[in-house]
């Protein structure tokens, strides 16, 4: 095989496991919840140790999900953000722009939610709208999002040089698994507010949101600010590789704690007033 039909080889398998379709990835069996608690504890307790150490060292951290709809990104979002401080870790999960945020610099919006010493920042979706839902759906000119994806690299960079660490994550699923958690929002009463309008509109845009996907990497994966793809056909597995990998991509070191000791509590000085407290009622 000559040099050029092996590239044109890499290059197809590259595509098809961004696609969601790698086979190895897809008969990998599911993880169990024992397994998957039991490994999810230990990224708990270091997330701790790293919040602890951005707080000390005035870090500044930045991480952006994005993925089509049903990915995954609010889970994996909530199992990093569930066992650490919401002073610390910040989700920012912007609704549709406003009138007057129209008006305004496309990432002008954004700009007041990025982090300051001692904050992690996760937006679920960012100012990369522009390049996939805003572009798909029309909400945006061809021109308009040209220029984003001209200007997002630089406006990166400006983030990285001010000290800003930058992690941005694709996630990525497969048409087959889509389809089966939109269903399943759309029988379950519980994730009936995940189901949107757009969601809908958009469900029948797979090619489309491919090729945007395509054409955002092509012009916004650089060196100082890369995208980092996660399979997410197993919602476990993904949760617990991105958390991995975002710890490795935080230095981080575990700061020296004092011990806690509780003291002896001195209770019955004082004697509680007969009060008709209104109690819950206890159905359970």
């Amino acid at each position: 095989m000559g040099k050029k039909d092996a590239k044109s080889k890499d290059k197809g398998a590259g595509r098809a496991k961004i696609a969601g379709v790698d086979k190895a990835a897809a008969s990998s069996k599911a993880l169990g919840s024992k397994d998957y608690d039991r490994e999810l504890k230990k990224l708990h307790v270091e997330l701790v140790k790293l919040q602890q150490w951005v707080v000390a060292k005035g870090l500044k951290v930045c991480i952006i999900f994005e993925g089509r709809d049903g990915a995954g990104k609010g889970g994996t979002i909530k199992a990093i953000t569930e066992r650490v401080s919401p002073r610390v870790f910040r989700v920012i999960a912007l609704p549709a722009p406003t009138e007057r945020e129209k008006s305004q610099m496309y990432a002008q919006r954004y700009l007041p939610h990025l982090p300051a010493a001692g904050e992690i920042v996760i937006f679920d979706r960012s100012w990369y709208n522009r390049a996939g839902v805003e572009r798909v759906m029309g909400f945006c000119t061809d021109d308009q999002a040209q220029q984003f994806l001209k200007m997002t690299p630089l406006f990166e960079q400006l983030m990285v040089k001010s000290g800003i660490i930058l992690l941005k994550y694709w996630l990525e699923v497969s048409p087959e698994e889509q389809t089966r958690r939109l269903a399943a929002r759309v029988d379950d009463g519980r994730k009936t507010w995940k189901l949107s309008p757009m969601d809908v509109k958009s469900y029948d845009r797979w090619d489309d949101y491919t090729k945007a996907r395509d054409e955002m990497f092509a012009a916004t994966d650089n060196p100082w600010a890369p995208w980092f793809v996660a399979r997410s056909e197993d919602k476990k597995r993904v949760r617990l590789n991105v958390i991995s990998h975002f710890l490795k991509h935080v230095p981080y070191k575990n700061l020296p704690a004092a011990k806690v000791k509780l003291g002896k509590r001195k209770i019955g000085r004082y004697k509680a007033v007969d009060y008709p407290f209104k109690f819950v009622p206890e159905l359970f």
